[in-house]
Formats: C-alpha cells, sequence, structure tokens
C-alpha cells in the first residue's frame, strides 16, 4: 500500500459524508412538498487491494467507503393500498354528493315542497265543498294547483339539470385523465433515460407516483412497475399506459336527458376502439357514470325523474276520474281537470286543462247548485292510502333512506382512505428530527475524515522536509 494511500481514504469520506449530508438536506428542503419521498444515501467501505501493485504492501485494511446509491424509501405496498382507497372513496363520495344533491331539490320537509302544495290543494278542494257557490274558492283552487304542476316542473328540470352538470363533469374529468396519462408516459421516459445514464430520478418518480394516485381517484386505475423501472397503468385490466405510450379515453353515449330517460346510457371507451367500453369500475368517474345510467339500470337521476312521471301521471288520473263524475255550477258535466302537454314527460307536461273558476265540477249531477260531494270526495284524496300524497311521502322518505346511506358508506370509505394515507405518510414522509439526528452525524463524520487528513499531512511534512536533517 502506497504511503500517500490514507490521503484518498480520508478523501473518500470527505466525498461520502458531503453526499450524505446533500440527502438529508434535500430531505429537510422538501418536508412540507406534497408526494416527496425521504431518500437515504446508502454507504459502503471499500475494500483492501486484492492483488497489490509492484513495490506496494497491503496490511488488509480498506481504502474508506463510498456511496452505494440513494434509495427512495417509499413501500409499493402501502402505495397500492392508498390508491385501492382512493379509487373507492372517490366513487362513493361521487354517489353520495348526487343523492345530497338531488335530496336538497326536494325542498322537503317545507311549505313550498310538493308536500305542502299538495295539501294546499287539498285544503283548497275542501272549502270549495263547503262553499261551492263561492267562486273565489274556486279560483283559489286552481292557483294551488297550477302550483303543484309547476312544482313537478321544477323537480324535473332540476333533475335534468343536475344530470347534465354530471355529463360535464364527467367530460372534464376524462380529459384530465388523458392528460396524466400522458403525464405518466412521457415520465416513464425521462425516468428510463436518466437511470440509464447513471443518474437518480426521485423526484420525477415521485411526481410519477401523485399521479396514478389521482388516476386512481378518477378512475380506479391500478399499476404495475416494470424490471426497468417505468411503471404501466391499468384501467379495467386493461393498459392505460403502457411504457411511454397513453391511450386516450373518450365519454360516448347519451347527450341529452331525453335519451337518458329513454334508455341510453352513458359510458367511457378508448378513444381508438370507440366500441370498446373501457371498464371503469372504480374512481369518480364510475361513481357519476352510475348516477348518469337509465333508470333501468339504477341510475339515480333518470330513475328520480320516472318516479316523478308516475306522481304526475297518478295525480292526474285520480283527480281526473272524480272530476268527471261532477257538474259545474252550470250544470256541464265535469271534465278533465288535468292535462299533459303532448311530446312533453308527465312531470314536465302536466298543466291545468280548465281556464276559469266556473269550469271547476264540485257537485254531482242532479244535487243542485250547492252541493259539493264531488269536491269532498277529491280533498279526500290527500289522506287516500294509494293517493298521491302517500305516493310522493314513499319517494321523499326512499331517496332519504338512499342518501343516509350513501353518505354512510362515503365516510366509512373517507376514513379507510385517511388510515391508508397515514400509513404512507408515516413511512414516506420526512421526519426532522431524525434529518438532525443524521445530519450531525454526517457532519462529524466529515469532521473527522478532514481531521485525519490533516494527520497525514503533517506526517508526510515530516518525512519529505525533515527526515535526515536532524542535529543539523
Amino acid at each position: 500500500m502506497s504511503t500517500f494511500s490514507g490521503v484518498g481514504t480520508a478523501l473518500s469520506s470527505l466525498i461520502a459524508q458531503r453526499q450524505a449530508l446533500d440527502v438529508s438536506a434535500q430531505n429537510i428542503a422538501n418536508a412540507n412538498t406534497v408526494g416527496y419521498t425521504r431518500q437515504r444515501i446508502s454507504l459502503t467501505s471499500v475494500p483492501a487491494q486484492s492483488v497489490p501493485s509492484m513495490f506496494a504492501t497491503s496490511d488488509g485494511v480498506g481504502q474508506g467507503t463510498r456511496s452505494a446509491g440513494v434509495a427512495r424509501l417509499g413501500d409499493v405496498f402501502l402505495d397500492a393500498k392508498v390508491r385501492a382507497a382512493s379509487g373507492n372513496a372517490a366513487f362513493l363520495a361521487a354517489r353520495a354528493e348526487a343523492h345530497s344533491t338531488l335530496e336538497r331539490s326536494l325542498g322537503e320537509p317545507a311549505a313550498t315542497g310538493l308536500s305542502g302544495l299538495l295539501s294546499d290543494v287539498w285544503a283548497g278542494w275542501a272549502d270549495v265543498a263547503n262553499g261551492s257557490d263561492r267562486e273565489a274558492a274556486r279560483a283559489v283552487l286552481l292557483e294551488r294547483s297550477n302550483a303543484v304542476a309547476t312544482g313537478l316542473h321544477t323537480l324535473y328540470a332540476d333533475a335534468r339539470t343536475q344530470w347534465q352538470q354530471a355529463r360535464t363533469t364527467t367530460v372534464a374529468l376524462v380529459d384530465r385523465v388523458n392528460t396524466a396519462a400522458a403525464s405518466v408516459a412521457d415520465l416513464n421516459e425521462k425516468i428510463l433515460a436518466i437511470e440509464n445514464s447513471g443518474g437518480v430520478a426521485h423526484e420525477l418518480a415521485d411526481q410519477r407516483d401523485l399521479l396514478v394516485t389521482e388516476l386512481s381517484s378518477l378512475v380506479g386505475a391500478t399499476a404495475r412497475v416494470r424490471q426497468d423501472g417505468q411503471v404501466d397503468v391499468l384501467v379495467g385490466g386493461s393498459s392505460l399506459v403502457t411504457g411511454d405510450d397513453a391511450s386516450e379515453l373518450a365519454v360516448s353515449g347519451a347527450t341529452s336527458f331525453a335519451q337518458a330517460t329513454a334508455g341510453e346510457a352513458v359510458g367511457v371507451v378508448w378513444a381508438r376502439l370507440p366500441d370498446r367500453p373501457a371498464g371503469i369500475d372504480g374512481g369518480r368517474v364510475a361513481g357519476l357514470l352510475s348516477v348518469l345510467a337509465p333508470a333501468g339500470d339504477g341510475g339515480l337521476l333518470t330513475g328520480a325523474a320516472a318516479r316523478y312521471d308516475e306522481i304526475a301521471t297518478e295525480l292526474a288520473a285520480q283527480v281526473n276520474d272524480v272530476h268527471a263524475t261532477g257538474v259545474t255550477p252550470t250544470g256541464d258535466p265535469g271534465g278533465a281537470f288535468f292535462t299533459f302537454t303532448a311530446g312533453q314527460p308527465a312531470a314536465l307536461g302536466l298543466t291545468v286543462a280548465l281556464t276559469g273558476a266556473d269550469q271547476v265540477a264540485a257537485g254531482a249531477p242532479g244535487q243542485g247548485e250547492y252541493d259539493g260531494s264531488v269536491a269532498a270526495q277529491l280533498a279526500a284524496l290527500g289522506t287516500a292510502a294509494e293517493g298521491p300524497d302517500a305516493r310522493w311521502r314513499a319517494v321523499v322518505t326512499d331517496l332519504g333512506v338512499q342518501t343516509a346511506s350513501a353518505a354512510s358508506r362515503s365516510k366509512v370509505a373517507g376514513t379507510m382512505l385517511t388510515a391508508t394515507q397515514d400509513q404512507q405518510l408515516a413511512n414516506a414522509s420526512v421526519d426532522i428530527d431524525e434529518e438532525t439526528v443524521n445530519m450531525l452525524a454526517y457532519q462529524r463524520a466529515y469532521e473527522g475524515a478532514a481531521r485525519v487528513l490533516t494527520a497525514i499531512d503533517e506526517m508526510l511534512d515530516t518525512l519529505i522536509n525533515r527526515t535526515g536533517v536532524v542535529g543539523r
């Protein structure tokens, strides 16, 4: 071993400890960076020469230390758990939000809700029954009946608006999926190039993992790490990202609420193969697709619209059947009280057929102008077991139960997501105290190596400049 070998040993330590300090500094600098995964340098000793060179000897002592690489302290299993929990939580959150929005649109319980409007109508019929000769009571009844029709119009329009907003959101989210997938493919290419050249691309890997997690929350994507370090992203069992190549998704199917209520579904397909569904089964997009589905497939909004139509149809049928048995104050037979606009859904096309208060048929034929027996029968529909009120209460109750269930499931899924994220952060996030201790250790090692270098320098100075001059 050369006399100068100690200089190289001390130098190797200086270089290695400086690199370790750089890694700790990077960790501390990114302690609050979202998605950053802490890094740790691995130091290894340099062994002694196994085949000494000519005129050199070896005492078996190693030749210092060196960096064996910088490890990224992530956990692929925890990452996979977070992504699975994220997709499930986003799916249930989308459904819970849709249920909550629809429930608020009902406006129940409130005087301005449909139940309150129906109660006013039955009270109006009772007033007519008690004073069938009063034109004012009949006029009030017509206004209240128009308010019920308007209320059904509003409910249907709200469901249609919510459907359109959900579809627009779905399109925007699918566009975001395509952008994120392209970014993952681009990062795959960059990371592979950097690592093939001997570099480290941990920060780019952090960005890539954030994008993959975002894709999981959007479309329930899963990730598969390849041997070369690239990440493939799968959606519904098919590849969204393969190495540096990304496929695109597109929204297909119904573009209007009328098409959806007619049975046409909204779906997500592969842009290159429009006839092939993407098979999305998780994430926010899947949750929105379930909300946008036709009524026959369990669609929330189309199902609500169908029930509004049933309420309108039943209301018109029951009122018209009884009203047709009565006569007007002038003795004319009572016709249809409600009618529908052709080409419109029942709830949206319901209108009052009568144009004047004198057309209200309150009494039975041959019972005189003061008879209000037919109006009394109509007022009794408010308490009928199969009346419009009972049917509407069933709709409100059913939606309330569904909303509570959806909110509960979403809350549980959110709690699970938080727990898995906490596990991931505990493993991958930066601990300032730990990094401070490491920095002190690296600092002391650097100072020790510098002191060794100083000692060797003094030894060499004595050997070169003072040997042989003793006594002079």
